[in-house]
């Protein structure tokens, strides 16, 4: 069936083109990321602890064989007051070629999300880094920022969970 319209008001073929995000909640906000970077989500465990690490890398676990950096993205978004509950989990991401954990209060869903749906994110005038944020996604009565975790995990201050998993 072909669902592309022709004339006036027509949308951008891209638009009708829905892509996958799992949704999760840092503090009272709500992101959404690319599924296919979710390797899997884990309940929290206390990762083994990095000597002189950053304070956003929780340590290292092992995951079947495969050392693994955690990340808590609380901490490194500068969130406030950290709380490990129930909920809080760990997403396992593959990264151009690299397992990182990222810790996040809870887990939402899985959501599509066509271009349409997502907005670019408003200019802040330097007081706030949108460098990792694709945009402002709504979905009825929800707003979630869509962010670049490939960006995000790639930044050259990340390259310190390299630095600090390899000094163990």
């Amino acid at each position: 069936m072909d669902v592309t319209r022709q004339g006036a008001g027509a949308m951008p073929e891209d638009d009708l083109v829905a892509s996958e995000y799992l949704t999760f909640t840092l503090g009272s906000e709500e992101y959404a990321i690319d599924i296919l970077k979710v390797q899997e989500i884990r309940g929290y465990e206390q990762p083994t602890l990095i000597a002189n690490a950053p304070p956003f890398i929780k340590g290292v676990i092992n995951l079947r064989g495969i050392i693994v950096p955690v990340v808590d993205l609380r901490i490194k978004f500068k969130l406030g007051k950290i709380e490990y509950t129930p909920f809080t989990v760990v997403i396992i991401l593959n990264i151009v070629g690299r397992v990182i954990g990222v810790v996040v209060d809870s887990v939402s869903d899985v959501i599509s999300l066509t271009r349409g749906q997502v907005r670019p994110a408003p200019d802040f005038s330097g007081s706030f880094d949108t460098k990792y944020i694709l945009g402002l996604a709504t979905q009825e009565a929800r707003m979630m920022i869509v962010t670049d975790i490939e960006r995000l995990m790639t930044s050259a201050d990340m390259e310190l969970i390299d630095d600090a998993a390899t000094s163990n």
